[in-house]
Formats: C-alpha cells, sequence, structure tokens
C-alpha cells in the first residue's frame, strides 16, 4: 500500500516541475543516478512528464522513456523488484504508483476499439480515442493469496518462475463475476487439491507486477492430498515453523502473511 503520507493525484505535464521528486522510468525499469533516483537533470528529454501524487507535500513527477533510450553515461536502470532496497520502503512503493501508470500509459497507445492512436487524459491516469471517444484507465487485476493451516503446520508452494528455494501461499487471479471467497476456494482446489474452510481476511497490497491487487486470506484445511497443478505448481507440502523453506521477499505481502502466521503460533 502507498504510505499514508502520500496523496494520490493525477496531470498530465507539459513542463517538470522544478520542485517535485522524480521518478524516471525507461520501459519497465527505474532510472538511477549514483545510486540515487536520477533527476531530469541527468537525463535527455523525456517522452512524457505526470504528476502522480504529493508525498509530505512535495510533488511527485514521473518521467518516462521507451525502453530502446540510449541512457548517458553514468545512468543505470534497475527493475523495480530489484530496486528493493535501493530505496526507502515509502519510495519504493511509490515507484510503484509511477511503475503502473507508465505501463498503462504505453500498453494503451491505440484504441482497443477502433486502432485509433489514443491521446492522454490531461487531469486524469486515462487515455481516451480522438475517433470513438472510447476512454480506458489503468487495469487493476485482483488476485486472492490464501495460507492453509493444519495445526500448526503451513501448506506451502512454489511456482516454476520462483526463485530456487523459495515457496509460497496458494495465489491466483480473480474471474469475472467471481467473488473474493469464490476464488480462494476455486484456487485452492486448483492449485493443490485440498479444501479449506473458516476463510479469514489478513490484508492487501497493491503489486506493480504489472498491475496486480494482492488480496491475502488465512484459511483452515478441511480435507484432500496435495496434488500440485501440472504446470503451475512445481512443489506443494506442509511446513512446519522449525523447518521452514526460503520466502518471498519481505517487501511481499506474502511475506508478511506468512510471518505473521509464524510470530502468532
Amino acid at each position: 500500500m502507498l504510505p499514508d503520507d502520500f496523496i494520490t493525484s493525477y496531470r498530465l505535464l507539459d513542463a517538470p516541475l522544478p520542485e517535485a521528486l522524480t521518478l524516471a522510468f525507461a520501459g519497465d525499469a527505474l532510472l538511477f543516478a549514483a545510486g540515487k533516483p536520477a533527476g531530469l537533470a541527468d537525463l535527455p528529454p523525456p517522452q512524457a512528464l505526470h504528476l502522480i501524487g504529493h508525498y509530505r507535500g512535495q510533488p511527485v513527477q514521473l518521467a518516462d522513456w521507451p525502453a530502446t533510450v540510449e541512457l548517458p553515461e553514468g545512468i543505470s536502470a534497475s527493475a523495480l523488484r530489484t530496486a528493493w532496497g535501493m530505496l526507502d520502503e515509502a519510495l519504493w512503493l511509490i515507484a510503484g504508483r509511477a511503475s503502473q501508470i507508465a505501463t498503462f500509459h504505453r500498453t494503451h497507445a491505440y484504441c482497443g476499439v477502433c486502432g485509433t492512436p489514443t491521446l492522454a487524459d490531461r487531469s486524469e491516469a486515462a487515455r481516451v480515442c480522438p475517433a470513438c471517444e472510447h476512454r480506458v484507465w489503468p487495469r487493476v487485476s485482483p488476485a486472492v493469496m490464501v495460507l492453509i493451516r493444519r495445526g500448526s503446520e503451513l501448506l506451502l508452494a512454489r511456482s516454476p518462475h520462483f526463485r530456487p528455494g523459495v515457496y509460497s501461499a496458494v495465489a491466483g487471479f480473480v474471474e469475472p463475476g467471481e467473488s473474493l471467497e469464490a476464488c480462494a476456494h476455486r484456487e485452492v482446489q486448483e492449485e493443490v487439491g485440498v479444501t479449506i474452510a473458516n476463510l479469514r481476511w489478513f490484508g492487501s497490497q497493491s503489486w506493480s507486477f504489472p498491475h496486480s491487487l494482492m488480496l491475502a486470506f488465512v484459511a483452515d484445511y478441511v480435507g484432500g492430498d496435495i496434488v500440485p497443478q501440472a504446470g503451475e505448481i512445481e512443489d506443494a507440502r506442509w511446513f512446519t515453523p522449525d523447518a521452514m523453506p526460503g520466502l518471498p521477499g519481505a517487501n511481499s505481502i506474502a511475506y508478511r502473511l506468512i510471518r505473521s502466521a509464524l510470530d502468532h503460533d
């Protein structure tokens, strides 16, 4: 989630705000100079500038370049995931908002109805087609995460794209017309083959990879043997608190969800 002292807003900018904090992106990568977020003075003129909010009263502007831009000497590009630790947590979370807005503008350059090049709305994060007036806003994709408990044991699974040795809670995207609760039961059954009950809310996190909203729950195991879903789950098993596998990064709600269960067992 965004820091409490960040206020969201949006405006397309014609010129840089000299007093603003700048978050510069080339494609999906955040730009750095001397280990800090790169400023506009270090870079060529951006493709677009957006005001995305105010942090502790200071405006925050997103400067956007295509991934193919030739970066000046001394400028490095880092994927947002790996930028964790290079920024403080509050700024990393704000960079997540910037990344999602940049991705939206880049991936909606043409109208999905008639194919005409779209225009950025000047006063809200939206794009509009000048031909058919179709309007689109940044996509948010809700995904449910479920940590399953059996006594003191936790059922954790790993996807083939996880880092070696890392396991996490079961998760999946909500389908059209589906409630969060129905999604939780379906995803658990599909991914690991067990049934659950007593679904309990834990918390949520905006996860900008590329536009997810993670909604986390805890549930109790009811029955069934673990059967990993082919192609989706590489391995799944029960873990005891004294023999846990590698966990997701500390910046993720998955880590906090598992850590909370272990700390309050």
